[in-house]
């Protein structure tokens, strides 16, 4: 029994809740941090939160309750986050998020918006080959007209 505690003390290493400057930090009952979290000062993290791995939240930032903040996600100082909003994995959350919303990518934004602009980001290849080829089209229309009529 002993040996799995101190594995248990061992895999949870590394997470840093730093103490108040001006006010108390605070951590929500019910909570859960993962591995490498870092949680600025004067910062009031809401009931059953779930933090994971790798995410960095600044001094003096609120979670509502029964958020979900992905690994390597990083929320500025002083942002507001909702209850139940969900911050996806690597955002970058610089402004306040309402309740409930769902964001992605960085700068955040909403889950769908950032859905849409990833797919359209595959398409680009395809879609400047189309464009190169309008142009010569559209080269060639202007060429034709610019001929001196005889």
């Amino acid at each position: 029994a002993r040996r799995q505690r101190q594995m248990c003390i061992r895999d949870r290493a590394c997470t840093t809740i730093d103490r108040g400057t001006f006010g108390a930090t605070r951590i929500g009952q019910g909570s859960k941090i993962d591995n490498l979290v870092q949680i600025g000062h004067n910062c009031r993290v809401g009931r059953h939160n779930i933090i994971v791995s790798q995410v960095g939240i600044a001094g003096s930032s609120t979670t509502g309750d029964q958020v979900i903040i992905a690994g390597q996600a990083g929320i500025r100082d002083h942002v507001t986050i909702g209850p139940r909003a969900v911050i996806g994995p690597q955002a970058g959350v610089s402004k306040d998020i309402p309740a409930e919303e769902w964001v992605l990518g960085s700068p955040a934004i909403p889950e769908r918006e950032f859905k849409v602009m990833m797919a359209a980001l595959a398409k680009l290849p395809e879609l400047r080959r189309i464009v190169k080829k309008l142009e010569k089209c559209v080269d060639g229309v202007r060429g034709e007209t610019d001929q001196p009529q005889g």
